[in-house]
């Protein structure tokens, strides 16, 4: 699947890494104005590949003020796929290799591995708190966010997943994932939606004992 500019792509990927934002946010992003980017938004929801909201799909809504609220922009499933269609593939045809040779106790295994490498490395139990696992999970290309709760505890946002078509067909990669954040964090963590389940982004809930 190719974007429709090259211009078109630069703000698609920043999409990618900084979750749903306004034309102002992607302007400041990219170094340019909200103007110069409202075409090529237009041309990626055009394309299907961008769909623009009144808020974002997580945390509060906007402030109501004087005028119309600026549109929350957010990758749809096709453009979350052109964005990392090559990195997917390659993941997908790995693990499905893997499956074939080792079965789908060998995918665990190495879903195990690979989260725990991605959300705390050497970190022993309990020794992260949220905002450094959501800065770890960023590093990664998650684009993670931190999200309050007003009744307490947070939600750890995750607006991009490199890997989305390989989870939806290895659920592994996902509930390894679980796992070793409520390792990281040294608490139950509940995950609420995931990107591989069709849901427009992935959440997943912290006690408020670990926001911190």
């Amino acid at each position: 699947m190719k974007f429709p500019t090259e211009t078109a792509e630069r703000v698609a990927r920043a999409l990618a890494e900084h979750g749903p934002s306004t034309a102002a946010v992607l302007a400041e992003a990219l170094g340019t104005s909200a103007t110069a980017v409202r075409r090529p938004l237009r041309a990626l929801t055009d394309a299907g590949l961008v769909q623009a909201r009144e808020r974002s799909p997580y945390g509060p809504g906007p402030t109501r003020g004087r005028g119309r609220p600026s549109a929350v922009f957010t990758l749809t499933d096709e453009g979350r796929a052109a964005c990392d269609q090559d990195y997917d593939t390659l993941a997908l045809e790995a693990l499905r290799f893997l499956a074939e040779r080792g079965g789908r106790e060998a995918v665990a295994d190495f879903a195990a591995q690979r989260a725990r490498r991605i959300v705390h490395g050497a970190a022993p139990a309990g020794s992260l708190d949220l905002h450094e696992v959501s800065a770890r999970l960023t590093e990664q290309g998650f684009a993670a966010s931190v999200e309050p709760l007003a009744a307490g505890g947070a939600q750890l946002c995750q607006h991009h997943c490199p890997v989305v078509e390989a989870a939806g067909e290895f659920p592994e990669l996902c509930e390894a994932e679980t796992e070793a954040l409520g390792h990281a964090l040294g608490t139950h963590v509940t995950r609420l939606a995931t990107l591989a389940h069709g849901d427009g982004i992935c959440t997943t809930l912290v006690p408020d004992t670990k926001e911190r």
